[in-house]
């Protein structure tokens, strides 16, 4: 006769079990909803040589009548091509507009596309916070990763042909991104788009352009004009505390702090320096990139612009005349 064995109640999951059901029913949950809105580009570009040449992205439908986000460097070159949904839809699109400050275009879907996409606000995120990426990189249509924030108002030194660029305040994740993630929605756990995926900057580090007020601005006007009249000043920051006797003195606790100043720039030309601390630009306070971003529409262009920054300890004025962004 076999033994018996007694076998007791079964002891509850593990508490790293348990984190792991909610952090997976939240990744799925947005994954479910963002999925459907993201769309897989393919794009034939004419290269200055007169070859073509043929790439790939990612672009977010934001509005229900068939306009959708992506990366101004996806769609470089381009005046049209197809637009791929999960659900199988196929559609050819044409660009409306791009800024390449930005890092930001707008296109048209001709035919069906997916309802729109809802829209966050990046100004209300905060270090740690998840979010998740969707995308079609290496080719691999609607996949999608995960992380956390892990830093705010970064830059991103870009060229376009001999031109230096400054992709101002981004997102930095360490939500997986691979080439053809570009153009693709950064989303937060409640599944709003917060950020449209740029670049990939190293192993375990994404960018993402911010959706935010600055953003909807840029949008608005490719929406209107096709493109946007920009000012180039030619600096790379990031937020810094400015310190504390300062602070003191002049009620200021941030400003940022010149990482890069790009030779032959408006900036170099006007006597800025990486290290300085800018606290004042247009004589607006500045506590991170798109401060000075804001500044620098096309009503800024050829106009003299005072910048005032803390350098060894001192407060020194300077007026740099920005160039028009070409």
């Amino acid at each position: 006769m076999p033994d018996v064995v007694t076998v007791g109640p079964v002891p509850p999951p593990a508490p790293d079990a348990a984190a792991l059901d909610a952090y997976s029913t939240v990744v799925s949950t947005v994954a479910a909803e963002t999925l459907p809105h993201v769309a897989s580009l393919r794009v034939r570009a004419r290269r200055r040589q007169g070859w073509w040449a043929e790439g790939a992205g990612s672009a977010v439908v934001f509005t229900d009548d068939g306009y959708l986000l992506t990366n101004a460097h996806v769609v470089a070159g381009a005046d049209q091509g197809t637009a791929a949904f999960v659900d199988g839809t196929e559609t050819t699109f044409d660009v409306v507009g791009t800024d390449v400050l930005s890092d930001l275009a707008v296109i048209r879907a001709q035919g069906d596309a997916a309802p729109a996409a809802t829209l966050g606000d990046a100004d209300r995120l905060v270090v740690g916070q998840l979010v998740v990426a969707v995308g079609n990189p290496l080719g691999l249509a609607g996949s999608v990763t995960a992380g956390v924030v892990s830093g705010l108002g970064r830059s991103l030194p870009t060229r376009s042909g001999q031109a230096g660029r400054v992709v101002e305040d981004v997102i930095q994740t360490d939500a997986a991104l691979n080439p053809g993630n570009s153009g693709g929605a950064l989303a937060d756990s409640a599944g709003r788009v917060v950020g449209i995926n740029t670049a990939v900057a190293g192993a375990g580090l994404g960018l993402a352009v911010p959706v935010n007020a600055t953003t909807r601005r840029i949008v608005e006007t490719l929406l209107r004009d096709g493109r946007v009249r920009r000012a180039y000043l030619g600096v790379v920051g990031t937020p810094a505390p400015v310190p504390a006797d300062v602070a003191a003195r002049h009620s200021r606790q941030s400003g940022v702090r010149l990482a890069e100043v790009v030779a032959g720039s408006p900036a170099a030309q006007a006597g800025l320096r990486r290290g300085d601390l800018v606290l004042d630009v247009g004589r607006h306070p500045v506590h991170d990139a798109q401060g000075i971003q804001k500044q620098l529409f096309g009503d800024a262009v050829g106009v003299p612009l005072p910048v005032t920054v803390l350098r060894n300890g001192a407060m020194v004025d300077v007026v740099a005349v920005p160039t028009e962004l070409g």
